[in-house]
């Protein structure tokens, strides 16, 4: 189990899970969002522009501007309001 500090001196926990993204199985750590989860991997556009094709991610971070779509266990969900689980299932939009 992986371990982490705050400023305080106190110890938090974080729990590794696999998760599968666009079919390859990876992971994160439970809890955090799963833009936070990409960001990690290093992936950082999870869908294209329907105009003009340009890269899109996750920009607000709080689930305000929908840059951050992706299809999560099926359906389309922000990426960024919904917390990473072992098993899930996500695949970008391009």
């Amino acid at each position: 189990m992986a371990k982490a500090y705050l400023r305080e001196g106190k110890e938090v926990h974080r729990v590794p899970v696999s998760f599968r993204l666009n079919g390859a199985q990876v992971s994160g750590f439970a809890g955090e969002s799963v833009a936070a989860a990409l960001g990690a991997l290093g992936l950082t556009t999870l869908r294209h522009a329907p105009r003009s094709g340009d890269a899109r991610g996750a920009f607000c971070l709080m689930g305000v501007c929908q840059e951050c779509l992706c299809r999560i266990d099926g359906a389309r969900r922000e990426a960024c309001r919904t917390p990473l689980r072992a098993g899930m299932e996500v695949e970008t939009l391009g």
